[in-house]
């Protein structure tokens, strides 16, 4: 019995250690590929377009609309109640 648990204790170290080797591998790989590719952080976002606002609903001045969004917002919650 001692050499079956001394077998399987081995048999788990082993897999362990691959797994742990693989996955300090893949962080290094990572982290290097992460530098290489951000040289310049002040380029990449200097390029990006601010975005956007998001729409209010101050812009809205159509009451049918407003009417037509609240009815849909109060059918959706009954129906999901």
């Amino acid at each position: 019995m001692s050499e079956a648990f001394d077998q399987g204790v081995m048999l788990m170290a082993l897999g362990m250690g691959t797994v742990f080797g693989f996955l300090s591998l893949l962080v290094c790989a990572l982290m290097l590929m992460s530098r290489l590719l951000a040289a310049d952080p002040d380029d990449a976002l200097a390029a990006a377009e601010p975005a956007s606002p998001a729409p209010t609903a101050d812009g809205i001045d159509d009451p049918e609309l407003i009417s037509a969004i609240v009815a849909a917002v109060h059918r959706y919650r009954n129906e999901r109640t």
